[in-house]
C-alpha cells in the first residue's frame, strides 16, 4: 500500500475552504469513488492556516502514480503547495459506532 498527502495554501487562490466544500458535494466525492486502486481519500482543511488538502490511501505505488482528476488544482489555480508520498507499514481499523465511512464530513452534512 501507498499513502499520499497533498496540501494547498489557499492564500493566493480565489477559492476558499467553503467554496471547495461545494466542489466536494457537487463533483469530487462521486468522481473519486470510481478511481481504480484508490482505497480511501480523506479531504482535510485547516481554517487557521487557510490550507486545504487530502490524504489518499492507494493499493500500490503504481496505482498512486496513475493520472487522477486534477480539477482541484484547476479550481485553486495551481498545483499542491506540498506533496508527500509514503510506503504504508501497516493498517488497522479500530472499533467504531458508525459502520459506513463513506459520506461523512463537513462538506456532506
Amino acid at each position: 500500500m501507498h499513502a499520499v498527502i497533498v496540501w494547498w495554501d489557499l492564500t493566493e487562490s480565489r477559492q476558499s475552504i467553503s467554496s471547495l466544500r461545494g466542489f466536494l458535494r457537487d463533483e469530487a466525492v462521486d468522481r473519486f469513488s470510481k478511481v481504480a486502486g484508490l482505497r480511501l481519500k480523506v479531504w482535510i482543511s485547516d481554517p487557521a492556516t487557510n490550507r486545504w488538502g487530502a490524504v489518499l490511501l492507494w493499493e500500490s505505488a503504481e496505482a498512486a502514480a496513475a493520472p487522477i482528476p486534477a480539477r482541484a488544482a484547476e479550481l485553486i489555480g495551481y498545483p499542491p503547495t506540498e506533496r508527500y508520498a509514503f510506503d504504508v507499514e501497516a493498517t488497522v481499523e479500530g472499533e467504531f459506532a458508525a459502520a459506513a465511512l463513506a459520506g461523512r464530513g463537513l462538506a456532506l452534512q
